[in-house]
């Protein structure tokens, strides 16, 4: 998520807003997209905890982590480490670390002892028929089975002759009592499928080019994404490997026929809210928090508060 600029305040969020998310998810049809923002600490005098303890580093809180934990820091004092990707690239390739430590080093901070927050609950509750993450814990599917969804998962594979595993549930389709879970960067107990350095992500990007069913996101979900709403959460639309994502998987889409999405963000960055919103019109930023926004979705869809 984009860092919050000084004196900026979070605003609640527009009731209309949430009237017209809700109504999406109400049709059975609506994407849920879900970022490591989405792992934020409640803010100050919130009825909901969430301890710090419990709770996976988001990207830059990684970066910095890596950072400190490596002497990246010595070699490049210069340099504000927050860019994950560099930081990893750089633990990997040096001899005295290596991806083997790497992964061990974030499995700590976003895997072991860490639990759903309250909010990774209530969106598990609501009955998305499709999800994507990409974030590397296993947070969601917890949260989903804690609700009784029998959650089917693909995994991203970097291997470019590896077909994609695609859905496999009672139904057809994915449902809300059956969901559909891609994980496009990987998974923390599946190493070799993290898209953590600069360099894993430019791999990612090229094997968005392969044919099926050797592309990374099978054809149940991706034919969804042309045509269903998407609802952003835990990301902010600066990042530019979310972006890329966001145009590659709706490349071929006419403007004219793009579903809406929105993106909860708290403090969008100007120029891409003017760009998407303003200019583009096919995503809506909701400009709060999660722990804001959530709630209030959650009271609309399921009339009462959320837990």
């Amino acid at each position: 998520m984009t860092e919050p600029p000084a004196g900026a305040r979070v605003v609640q969020p527009v009731a209309a807003d949430v009237e017209a998310v809700a109504k999406l998810i109400s049709t059975g049809k609506c994407i849920l997209f879900l970022g490591a923002g989405v792992h934020a600490a409640p803010p100050a005098g919130s009825r909901w905890t969430y301890d710090d303890s419990e709770r996976p580093l988001r990207g830059g809180e990684l970066a910095e982590y890596l950072a400190n934990a490596s002497d990246y820091m010595i070699q490049y004092p210069d340099e504000k480490p927050r860019n994950l990707g560099r930081i990893s690239l750089y633990c990997e390739i040096h001899e005295r670390y290596g991806r083997r430590w790497l992964v061990d080093e974030i499995r700590q901070k976003v895997h072991e002892g860490k639990r759903p927050s309250p909010v990774l609950r209530a969106l598990a509750e609501l009955g998305f028929p499709f999800i994507a993450t990409t974030n590397y814990d296993q947070l969601m599917e917890e949260a989903l089975r804690e609700k009784r969804r029998a959650v089917s998962i693909s995994i991203y594979n970097k291997s470019s002759s590896a077909t994609t595993s695609d859905y496999v549930g009672k139904e057809i389709d994915p449902t809300a009592a059956e969901p559909f879970l891609l994980k496009i960067h990987g998974d923390i107990n599946m190493p070799e499928s993290m898209v953590i350095t600069d360099e894993d992500y430019i791999d990612f990007v090229l094997r968005m080019s392969d044919k099926e069913p050797f592309n990374p996101v099978p054809m149940s979900f991706k034919h969804p994404f042309a045509k269903y709403p998407t609802l952003f959460i835990g990301y902010s639309l600066l990042d530019y490997n979310l972006r890329l994502l966001f145009k590659t998987l709706r490349w071929n889409v006419d403007k004219g026929r793009m579903p809406p999405s929105y993106a909860v963000d708290p403090y969008p960055d100007r120029m891409i809210q003017n760009m998407y919103h303003t200019k583009g019109g096919f995503v809506r930023f909701i400009v709060t928090d999660v722990w804001s926004f959530v709630p209030l979705l959650y009271k609309h869809l399921m009339e009462k508060e959320m837990p």
